[in-house]
């Protein structure tokens, strides 16, 4: 089988945005490729050693990759791309060239290539991502090995909003909370709280796919009793805990945790629903926060009447910790 891959030329801060985009528009498969300059700083803290370049993208580009099925019409995809892509200046982020080309690629040169890149990689004290396709034995008695198939979701546990995450839920998780995963994605970060000693966490995504593969990844790891993936948003959330049966969230609102790995965009329009959500004195794990934006979303924060107990950064990236009042 034959696919149409479209290349995508812009920047780090961008790839999330034309992540969804191609997503949007039908693409049956999206890969990113980031700089690999060793003048980037890397996390080592964990072992990992970096003696050469990945690739020769240069500091803070991407080259983006979306795959589509013939038949498809490349045009109107084209044109949709391009345009969101070229809307994301008015929001104050720069997709840089925004270069776009086409080819035909076979199956077989893409489907699966990616996957020699994804390794185990231990992304915290006590957690260590696996492919499913890979062998790993833990090192050590307290690791916990969260086993993930990303599919077509966004979430490898690579990317430094998710890393940051994870570290992050190492941190506050006290054991037997109640969280929600908005935007769940693969499901990784679900999982990961559940096995640094959440009660039951509700992931939710406004993606069907990502619903799908998160649902997927949670009975991978066996945990489909523990975690509930929905679709919708964290609004339709809270209304339904206003119902008369609210059982089935597997949560109790209002929760002691939320974490949100998204857009600093969407991050910003769900701030007071947040608040709402979790109880006295709980967290709020706001991430995927590129740092031109770490202003703005540290004041909407506290205008909802957040206080910011940390601020944790990998590379360009930020994640806050907000404690309700």
């Amino acid at each position: 089988m034959h696919w149409h891959e479209l290349t995508i030329h812009t920047t780090e801060e961008a790839t999330e945005m034309i992540s969804n985009f191609l997503h949007e528009a039908g693409a049956g498969g999206v890969s990113i490729e980031e700089s690999g300059t060793l003048n980037k700083v890397r996390d080592t803290s964990y072992g990992e050693l970096y003696d050469r370049p990945l690739n020769d993208i240069p500091e803070g580009q991407a080259v983006m990759k979306g795959y589509f099925a013939d038949g498809s019409d490349l045009e109107a995809i084209y044109e949709e791309v391009y345009n969101r892509i070229e809307e994301l200046r008015t929001y104050d982020i720069d997709p840089g060239t925004a270069a776009l080309s086409w080819r035909r690629v076979h199956e077989d040169d893409w489907a699966d290539a990616w996957k020699q890149y994804f390794k185990p990689q231990r992304v915290s004290d006590r957690l260590t991502i696996k492919p499913t396709w890979e062998t790993y034995e833990p090192v050590h008695a307290d690791e916990r090995i969260i086993e993930i198939d990303p599919g077509m979701a966004f979430g490898t546990g690579t990317h430094p909003t998710t890393s940051l995450c994870l570290r992050t839920l190492e941190h506050v998780i006290q054991g037997g909370e109640d969280i929600i995963d908005v935007g769940t994605g693969s499901g990784i970060l679900a999982i990961g709280a559940l096995k640094l000693g959440a009660r039951h966490v509700l992931a939710i995504d406004l993606d069907p796919v990502a619903v799908g593969i998160a649902a997927a990844n949670v009975t991978l790891n066996g945990l489909s009793e523990q975690v509930t993936v929905r679709e919708g948003d964290l609004l339709q959330v809270i209304k339904t805990s206003e119902q008369a049966d609210s059982t089935h969230l597997g949560v109790q609102l209002p929760v002691q945790i939320i974490v949100a790995n998204i857009l600093a965009e969407i991050i910003l329009l769900f701030v007071d629903d947040v608040y709402e959500a979790l109880a006295s004195g709980g967290l709020y794990i706001a991430s995927g926060i590129y740092k031109n934006k770490e202003q703005l979303v540290k004041e909407a924060l506290e205008k909802s009447g957040f206080s910011i107990e940390a601020t944790n950064r990998d590379d360009d990236w930020v994640a806050f910790v907000a404690r309700k009042a």
